[in-house]
């Protein structure tokens, strides 16, 4: 069974805890099996009441006056048009297949942050906190996974698993609560089996047996963690529930209707990334990120974006609402859409978009967050947030009240200085009303 203990203890590398994992798969199917069996005996109670989270992160800064919060007109405005959508809320046009969708998700038009920088906007756009030298705060990912992890004691695979990008670490939480990346096809490093059954086990017994002599020398916690380590492979390797990495055995149409088809291998990745968020979510893990970048438009944005970005983007992202939607997991899976920051109104000799964090939007729904509307307003040319501004930490508290996590939640951080969860931030009342 899954538990908190899921680490990589100092001194060892993720690729030596993979290394073990190489071979392990072939030793335990029959043990697969039986686990695979009672599970789907209680599906039904395993599922009830769990809360997950997806984040669809945009990284380069997407332009949100030109997807979210259009200004047609204005000097700013640039050359798209907005549509009416299934809520109370115009996008742009060139996301029609979302459009449909959004009665399920609300758009945060106030956004105001400080960080222009990638790195810096990345760091604070997933944790909540501007970067510190003497401190690393832990990303929203580790911190769901962390508090979600309860509901579900029969998880076997990671809890926090990032497709087709890195995340933000687990900071002073602990590799237990580290992003697990794959590729968009649910493909993990180092894990082809080349060990015949009697080898592999008789190899690791062998390991055993050296590991529990130092143990028992009291020659540190290196050995007893080592060991630990050792035994999750195993779980992880003899678990059913790693069939949800495999993509490929979801049916030719609904791949095509995620744009995991068909499209550029950019697009191709992102819309299998989607799906395998489904999956993964719908096998219990709390919380999934998926990467699309090329963002960063400095120069070509319109070109860009239209015949680029956002095909790929409505595509994938308005087939994971509907499709959490009609299997009844949207009302338990909160969607996060956002970017470290966005773009600025004015456009650039290049025909671009620079760095801005003043006036920008993120998009959120499910678990219970109200749909089909637009919380907070710019001015006329969005250079300027003129009701309540909102912050990271808004957004992850509005989401941490949405998946029922309290934002009074506290650690201790590794400085022993006490550090609320989500940076302590206001839960934006508008979300819920």
């Amino acid at each position: 069974m899954f538990n908190s203990q899921w680490s990589t203890p100092a001194g060892m590398t993720r690729r030596h805890f993979m290394n073990h994992m190489a071979g392990a798969s072939a030793a335990m199917a029959g043990t697969a099996f039986s686990l695979g069996q009672t599970l789907k005996a209680n599906a039904d109670v395993l599922k009830k009441n769990r809360k997950a989270a997806i984040l669809l992160w945009m990284g380069g800064g997407p332009s949100t006056m030109d997807i979210w919060d259009l200004k047609p007109g204005a000097p700013t405005g640039g050359p798209f048009k907005p549509i009416s959508t299934s809520g109370d809320v115009q996008i742009c046009e060139h996301m029609p297949l979302m459009a449909k969708q959004m009665h399920h998700m609300a758009v945060i038009r106030s956004m105001s942050t400080r960080e222009a920088d990638h790195e810096r906007g990345r760091y604070y756009m997933h944790t909540g906190f501007v970067p510190n030298p003497n401190i690393e705060h832990p990303s929203y990912g580790s911190v769901l996974a962390h508090e979600l992890i309860n509901q579900r004691p029969e998880l076997e695979i990671p809890p926090f698993v990032t497709v087709g990008g890195g995340s933000a670490g687990p900071g002073f939480l602990g590799m237990a609560w580290a992003p697990f990346a794959v590729t968009s096809n649910g493909q993990i490093r180092n894990l082809q089996m080349r060990l015949e059954q009697q080898r592999l086990m008789q190899r690791m017994a062998a390991l055993d047996l050296i590991e529990k002599d130092f143990v028992k020398k009291n020659r540190g916690t290196a050995a007893e963690d080592h060991q630990k380590v050792l035994k999750k492979t195993f779980d992880l390797m003899s678990s059913d529930q790693m069939r949800a990495f495999k993509v490929d055995e979801e049916p030719e149409e609904v791949k095509e209707r995620y744009g995991a088809t068909g499209m550029g291998m950019g697009g191709r990745g992102f819309g299998q990334g989607c799906l395998l968020a489904r999956r993964l979510v719908e096998a219990g893990v709390p919380f999934v990120e998926v990467d699309l970048g090329g963002w960063d438009n400095h120069a070509d944005i319109f070109n860009t974006l239209s015949d680029q970005r956002l095909p790929v983007l409505d595509k994938a992202m308005s087939a994971l609402t509907e499709d959490l939607e009609q299997r009844g997991m949207l009302q338990d899976t909160a969607i996060i859409w956002m970017g470290e920051f966005s773009r600025t109104p004015r456009i650039n000799q290049n025909a671009g978009r620079d760095h801005w964090a003043r006036s920008w939007s993120v998009v959120v729904g499910g678990a219970g967050i109200k749909g089909g509307i637009a919380v907070g307003e710019t001015n006329s040319d969005g250079t300027v947030v003129e009701t309540e501004p909102y912050s990271s930490e808004d957004v992850m508290t509005s989401v941490c009240n949405a998946l029922g996590i309290s934002p009074d939640t506290t650690y201790t951080a590794n400085n022993r200085r006490p550090m609320k969860i989500a940076g302590g931030g206001k839960i934006i009342k508008d979300l819920f009303a």
